[in-house]
C-alpha cells in the first residue's frame, strides 16, 4: 500500500515532512481520532484501508467536501482533520476556521495537489498545521498525522521552500508601522523560532543549542502563548511579517 499517493523514493520518510516529531512512534493510550475529507470517494477509501492497518490511527468519519466537514468535526470532535483544499459547495481552506470553531482542540493537516504558493499561505492563516501534497508515500501520511497529534507542524519541503520565499518577499514590500509593539520574545526564544523556520524539529533544536529536548518544548509553547498563535508555522509567519526575525 505504501505507493498508493506516489512512488516513494529513497529518504522520503526522512524528508517529505517538516517538524517531524521524535516521539511520535511511541505507544498511546487511545489512537489518534481522524475525520477523512475529500470529493472524491475513492481517495477517501484508499485512505481509510491504509491508516486501518495502524493501530494507533482510528478514521472516525469522512466527508465528501467542506461544509459536511464542519457538520462531521462538530459531531464528532476528531483529533485530526486530514482535508483536501479544492473541494465542490466549500472548500478546505474555508472549512478550516469554521472547523477551529465548532472543534477548537482538532488540528488540521491539507492534504492536495495543489502546490500553490496563495493556497499554502491562506491555508496557514485559516489555521491549519500541516500542508502535504498528495504524492507522498501513504506511510508518510501516518507519520505526519502522529506528529501533526504531537504538536509539531507539517510541509511538504517543495512548499516549505515557496512558504520562506513568500516571506521574504512580504517583508521587502511591506514597511507599515505596527499600531501595537509586538510581544518582547527572549534572545533564546528567538534562537528557537529562528530554527523552527528553517524546518528543524524539537530534537535537532535541542542539540543545537545544547538543551535538552523538553526545554525546546517549553519555548514553543512560550512563544505561541506571547504571540496568541496555534501553530509553529503560525509563528514564523508572525515573526516574519513583524520583522522579528530575517531569514536569509
Amino acid at each position: 500500500m505504501a505507493d498508493t499517493f506516489g512512488p516513494m523514493r529513497d529518504g522520503d520518510a526522512d524528508d517529505a515532512v517538516i517538524g517531524r516529531d521524535p516521539g511520535a512512534d511511541a505507544p498511546r493510550k487511545e489512537p489518534i481520532r481522524v475525520l477523512v475529507v475529500d470529493d472524491h470517494a475513492l481517495f477517501r477509501r484508499g485512505l481509510e484501508i491504509v491508516l486501518a492497518a495502524e493501530e494507533d490511527i482510528q478514521v472516525v468519519g469522512e466527508a465528501g467536501d467542506g461544509a459536511e466537514a464542519v457538520d462531521k468535526a462538530a459531531d464528532l470532535l476528531p483529533d485530526i482533520v486530514l482535508m483536501d483544499v479544492r473541494m465542490p459547495k466549500r472548500g478546505g481552506i474555508e472549512a478550516c476556521t469554521s472547523i477551529k470553531e465548532v472543534a477548537p482542540s482538532a488540528k488540521i493537516i491539507m492534504l492536495t495537489i495543489s502546490d500553490e504558493e496563495a493556497d499554502l499561505y491562506d491555508a496557514i492563516k485559516a489555521g491549519a498545521t500541516g500542508y502535504l501534497l498528495k504524492e507522498i508515500s501513504t506511510d508518510e501520511v501516518a507519520t505526519a498525522i502522529r506528529a501533526v497529534a504531537d504538536g509539531q507542524s507539517q510541509i511538504s519541503p517543495s512548499m516549505a521552500s515557496k512558504l520562506l520565499t513568500e516571506f521574504k518577499s512580504m517583508i521587502q514590500r511591506t514597511d507599515e508601522r505596527r499600531l501595537v509593539p509586538a510581544p518582547r520574545l527572549t534572545d533564546r526564544e528567538l534562537e528557537v523560532l529562528k530554527l523552527v523556520a528553517t524546518g528543524m524539529n524539537n530534537r535537532d533544536i535541542a542539540k543545537e543549542l545544547f538543551i535538552s529536548e523538553n526545554t525546546v518544548k517549553n519555548h514553543v509553547r512560550n512563544i505561541l502563548e506571547k504571540l496568541q498563535l496555534h501553530s509553529r508555522m503560525e509563528a514564523v509567519v508572525y515573526a516574519m511579517r513583524e520583522k522579528i526575525l530575517e531569514i536569509r
